[in-house]
C-alpha cells in the first residue's frame, strides 16, 4: 500500500540503510504495519490517527534502544520493561495524555496479526513486564542483519510531527472562524458542517457532536420537583464526562436534570453496543453514531446482527429496549440548523475550539512555547 507518507518512510529507511532501504521496507511486516497506521499523516487533522498502537510500540522499542540491545547484549535474557514507566512515558507524547493499557496488552497484537496473520505478536507481556518482539526488528538481506529499531522511532516521530502540524492548522482555522463572528456566518456554518462527515477523526466528531447537542438542548426546559407546590424550572444541560475515546465505562455525555446518558461511536458492531449497555447495568442510553444511514436502518441492522449472535429474541429485545435514541449524522445536521436558528452558531464554534484544545493538549503546547 502506497500513500503520501510512504515516501517519507522510505526516505528515513534510505538514510539509515542506504541502498538496502527499499528491500528492508518490503521485507519487514512491522514496517508494513507502520505504513498502514500512518496513512492519515497528510490527510489533515480530520482524519483518524492511531497513536495508542504506535506509542505502545515506540516506548518499548525506546527501552530496547536505551539498553543498547540493538548493538550488544542478549535481549532474550532481559527482565522486561515495567508497565508503569512505559505508560508514563507514552503519556508524555502529543495526543496521548489519556492513553490506556489496551494497546500494550492485546489491541496492538490483535490488529497486527489481523493484517499479518503469518507473523508472531509485536509485544510480549508477562506479569506487567513488556518486551518488543526483536525478531521483527531484524531484517536479513544477503546474510547481513539490519536492525530497524532506530528507524521505527524516527518514523513515528515524523508522523507525530506531521499530525501536529495538521492539527495546529485546524486550530488556526478555528480561530480565524472565531474572528469572523457575525461577518460571515455562512463560512462558519460550512466549516462546522464539514466536520459532520463519516471520514472525520473520531475525536473531532465527538467534539462537534457535543458542541451541537449542548447548544441544541440548552433552551429546552424541564419542570420538576419533590412537592407539587415546589416545582423547579431548569434548562437541559449536557456535560462531557472526560476526554474523548477514554476508558470511562461507556459514557461520553450526561444530561442534567434528566440523567440521560450518551455514547458516541463510529461502529455498527452490535457487541460494542451491548457491551456499553452492560457497563451501565442496562440503563437507557442514546447512541450518537458517525454514520449517514437512517436511524431505522441502524436499529434494523443492530437487531438482525444481535439475533445472529444471541439467538434468543427475549435477550435481544431487552438490550434493544435500552437504546433510548439513535442520533446519526443527518440528525446532528438538523439539530445544528435548529441551534443556529436559536442564535448559537458562534457558541458552537467556540465550544469546538475549546474542546479541541483540551483534547489535544494545545493549550499546554502554547504555554511551553
Amino acid at each position: 500500500m502506497e500513500h503520501t507518507f510512504t515516501k517519507r518512510i522510505k526516505e528515513i529507511l534510505q538514510k539509515h540503510f542506504k541502498e538496502n532501504g527499499e528491500e528492508i521496507f518490503e521485507k519487514s511486516p512491522l514496517l508494513q504495519y507502520l505504513n498502514l497506521k500512518t496513512k492519515s499523516a497528510n490527510k489533515g487533522s480530520k482524519s483518524r490517527a492511531a497513536f495508542a498502537a504506535l506509542y505502545s510500540m515506540y516506548v518499548i522499542i525506546e527501552d530496547y534502544l536505551n539498553h543498547k540491545f540493538d548493538v550488544e547484549g542478549n535481549y532474550s535474557k532481559y527482565e522486561g520493561a515495567r508497565f508503569t514507566p512505559l505508560l508514563k512515558r507514552a503519556r508524555e507524547f502529543p495526543f496521548c495524555e489519556k492513553i490506556q493499557n489496551h494497546s500494550f496488552n492485546n489491541r496492538t497484537n490483535k490488529e497486527f496479526q489481523n493484517k499479518f496473520p503469518d507473523n508472531p505478536e509485536v509485544i510480549f507481556n508477562v506479569n506487567k513486564r513488556y518486551w518488543i518482539n526483536d525478531a521483527l526488528l531484524k531484517i536479513n538481506i544477503d546474510k547481513k542483519n539490519f536492525n530497524i529499531a532506530k528507524a521505527i522511532i524516527e518514523i513515528i516521530d515524523e508522523f507525530t510531527k506531521t499530525k501536529m502540524e495538521s492539527f495546529e492548522r485546524f486550530i488556526q482555522t478555528c480561530e480565524e472562524m472565531q474572528k469572523l463572528k457575525d461577518d460571515d456566518t455562512a463560512k462558519i456554518e460550512k466549516f462546522i458542517m464539514d466536520l459532520l462527515a463519516p471520514n472525520v477523526d473520531a475525536r473531532l466528531f465527538e467534539i462537534v457532536s457535543y458542541a451541537i447537542l449542548k447548544n441544541f438542548y440548552h433552551d429546552q426546559k424541564i419542570y420538576w420537583g419533590f412537592e407539587p407546590d415546589e416545582i423547579n424550572e431548569d434548562n437541559l444541560k449536557l456535560f462531557k464526562t472526560g476526554r474523548t475515546n477514554a476508558n470511562d465505562g461507556g459514557i461520553d455525555f450526561v444530561m442534567k436534570p434528566l440523567g440521560r446518558f450518551f455514547q458516541v461511536t463510529e461502529t455498527l458492531d452490535v457487541k460494542k453496543y451491548f457491551l456499553d449497555i452492560d457497563k451501565i447495568e442496562r440503563y437507557p442510553i442514546t447512541f450518537v453514531i458517525k454514520t449517514e444511514e437512517t436511524n431505522k436502518a441502524v436499529l434494523k441492522q443492530l437487531k438482525a446482527n444481535a439475533i445472529k449472535i444471541y439467538s434468543i429474541e427475549a435477550v435481544v429485545e431487552k438490550y434493544m429496549d435500552c437504546i433510548e435514541e439513535i442520533i446519526n449524522i443527518p440528525t446532528l445536521k438538523e439539530r445544528f440548523q435548529s441551534a443556529i436558528k436559536q442564535g448559537y452558531l458562534v457558541q458552537i464554534l467556540d465550544e469546538v475550539v475549546l474542546q479541541s484544545k483540551m483534547e489535544f493538549n494545545y493549550q499546554e503546547i502554547e504555554s511551553e512555547e
